[in-house]
Formats: structure tokens, sequence, C-alpha cells
């Protein structure tokens, strides 16, 4: 029979061992994922941190790109999708936090409950120990279902001691967040900053007079729907390039944001608008989706900005909503070029942080109205964008 200071020998022994691999630890309820895998909440985490950093580099390198415009656009996009990376291993991070604790917590105190029973045998005098009750057979029996006993402790000692080194390594992630964070956050504010100093700086942008200033001012006074508005720009003469059609069903969202309402979908008063309306995270950028003439920007109505954009003769795509705008009437512009920012503010350190371990996620206050008209007509965007499930 197997005395208790024995089976602490084999316990101390199982949690002093490496932990067994991810394939050959013994199922649980909550099984750990292979570090650096895209499940495991820290990889997810270290991935982020280095999108982070590279996009940090790349601001430090943009001012001397020749094209400072695309360069800080690249950048801003991958500190919002670096920060929405992380956002999402921090909340999984909390989640698995949580999952391995409880887990813990039921599973040591059974093992506690077995080690308490093996301590409860006294050490006796070898001969008493070879006894039992029902004789040699029911000592050899003893000895056999504590031989079984031992291994499955041992097991069970080595999985306890791997979710002990996660909820270490992921304690230390919560620790270590902040400081990467911080550098994000910062830097990302930084990059607009430059991005709006590099719009106003721009001067190599094709200009094609298409307009009458005196007469896009009367429109906009006279407007009094931005059906209106935009039905009147549709009547003045173009020379946008063509090819345009074929991307319908390909074109890139905006913004990265979530459908709130559909084509012609009424809102909570009962109103049907010939667009889709986005939700967005606070000072996201909006880019245009197609080389484009800009027909229109500033402020309209009671829509905030609105920015309107000619990809082709006879097509406008309007988004509205925005809190600043680059770019001026007349102005031709790549695909993939900043027109503006949505309003909010950025959440701080603090509001990030615990959006994120809560699992709130990021707040999408911001709201993007687009619609896409052939002629004066419009038609459904959704059918024009690849749109995504964000």
């Amino acid at each position: 029979m197997i005395r208790a200071a024995a089976f602490c020998a084999v316990l101390a022994a199982a949690l002093a061992a490496p932990a067994p691999a991810p394939a050959e630890a013994p199922q649980g309820p909550a099984p750990s994922r292979a570090p650096g895998s895209r499940e495991d909440p820290a990889g997810l985490a270290r991935q982020a941190a280095r999108d982070l950093a590279v996009a940090l580099a790349n601001l430090d390198q943009a001012d001397q790109a020749s094209d400072r415009v695309a360069a800080l656009t690249q950048t801003i996009q991958a500190y919002e999708k670096g920060l929405s990376a992380f956002r999402v291993a921090l909340r999984r991070a909390a989640i698995r936090q949580r999952a391995i604790a409880l887990d813990f917590a039921a599973k040591r105190e059974r093992i506690e409950k077995v080690l308490a029973a093996m301590m409860s045998i006294r050490p006796q005098s070898t001969p008493l120990m070879l006894l039992h009750p029902a004789g040699p057979l029911g000592t050899a029996r003893s000895g056999i279902i504590l031989a079984d006993i031992t291994p499955a402790l041992q097991a069970e000692a080595q999985e306890l001691r791997g979710r002990l080194q996660e909820l270490a390594v992921l304690t230390g992630l919560q620790k270590s967040a902040q400081e990467t964070l911080r550098e994000g956050l910062r830097g990302l504010q930084q990059a607009r900053t430059r991005l709006s100093q590099a719009i106003s700086d721009r001067v190599d942008l094709p200009q094609r007079v298409i307009d009458d200033p005196a007469q896009l001012r009367a429109l906009r006074a006279s407007a009094e729907t931005l059906d209106a508005f935009a039905s009147g720009l549709t009547e003045s003469k173009s020379t946008a390039p063509a090819g345009f059609s074929a991307q319908k069903g390909r074109l890139p969202l905006p913004l990265s944001g979530t459908v709130l309402r559909g084509f012609n979908e009424a809102d909570a008063a009962g109103v049907r608008r010939p667009g889709i309306l986005l939700a967005a995270r606070p000072r996201a950028l909006v880019t245009a989706p197609w080389a484009s003439t800009i027909r229109y920007a500033g402020p309209l109505l009671n829509y905030a900005n609105v920015m309107i954009l000619e990809p082709a003769a006879g097509y406008l795509m309007v988004f509205a909503g925005l809190a600043e705008v680059y770019g001026k009437t007349g102005q031709v512009i790549p695909a993939g070029t900043p027109v503006g920012l949505m309003g909010g503010q950025d959440a701080n350190l603090g509001a990030f942080l615990t959006q994120a371990t809560e699992g709130s996620g990021a707040r999408q206050s911001e709201t993007l109205y687009i619609e896409i008209r052939v002629g004066k007509d419009p038609v459904n965007p959704s059918q024009w964008f690849a749109m995504n499930k964000e």
C-alpha cells in the first residue's frame, strides 16, 4: 500500500514536471490552446503587439515617403487593425482567465479531498500494513486500486500545472497590455494629426473644373433634402473615368463597421431612406472605395459633413455623417484616399481596457450613411460593396 508521503512525492514531481503538450493533455471542460494559435489569447495579443510596433515604425517613416497621404493612411489603418486585434485578444484573455480560475478552484478542491484522504493513512509497522480484514486477497485488491489511482492523480496534477502556467501568462498579459496600448493610442492620434497636415499640404492631385462654385452654393442653399442636392449634382456634366460599373459587388466599404439599417429599411420613427447605415467606431478613418472626383465636401442640412464622390459618369457615392472631410470639390483622388473622419472621441487607456476585459468590445457609437446613385436614382449599396460581417 502506498503511504501518504509517497503520494505527496508523486504530486510534487508532477507539478515540477514539464506540462504535457495540448494534444496529449487529458480532456477537460476548458482545454488549453496551443501557444501562438489563432485561438490562443496570449498568442493573439503578441501578434497584435507586433502589428502595433510595425505601425509605429511606419509612422516614423511616413514623413519621408514620396506619398505621405498614402503612407499615413496605411499607418492609421494598421493602427486601427492592431488595436482591434488587441481588444479581441484581451477580451478572450479575460474570458479564458475566468474559466481557468473556476476550473482550477474545482480541481483544487477535489485534489485536496483526495490528498486529505491519503494523508489520513497513518504510518504502521510493516506486518500491520500487510494485513487486511479480507485476508491476502483484500490486501492485493487494495494495492491494485491505489496503483490505479496514482497515475490518474499524477495526470490530473500535470494538467493542473498547465492551467496554472496559462493563468500566469494571462495575468502577465493583463499587466503588460497597458504600455502597449498607451503607445498604440498615442501613435494613432499622431498619425491622424500628420494625415490632416499632409492632406492640407498636398498639391499633386489633378483638378477638374466641373461645377461653378456659385451654382454649387446656390444648389446647397436651395436643396431641402439630400436627394434633391444629389439630383442637382447629377445634372451637371462630368469627365469621370469609366470602368466603375464592373466593380459592382466588389467595392470595399469606406470603413469597417456594422450594418444598422439596410436599403429602404424603416428606422425607429418609420422613416425609410434609400441607403444603408453603418455603425462605426469613434474617429474611424473613411476612405474612397474607388478612384473618384470629389463633387462635394462639407456640411449639408442636418447630415453633419457630407462627401459626394463621382467614380464614373452618371454615378455618385454619398457618405453622410462625417465629423471631418478631406479634399476639395473638383479634386481627383485615387482609390483608398482618406476622405474624412467619423466623430466621437477615442477611448482612453482605462476605458479601452475596461471595454476589452468586460467583453463589451469597441463602442460603435458613430453612424455613416451611404448612398449610391445611378443617374438620379438611388440603388441598393449592399449590391455594390463586398459587405463584411464585422
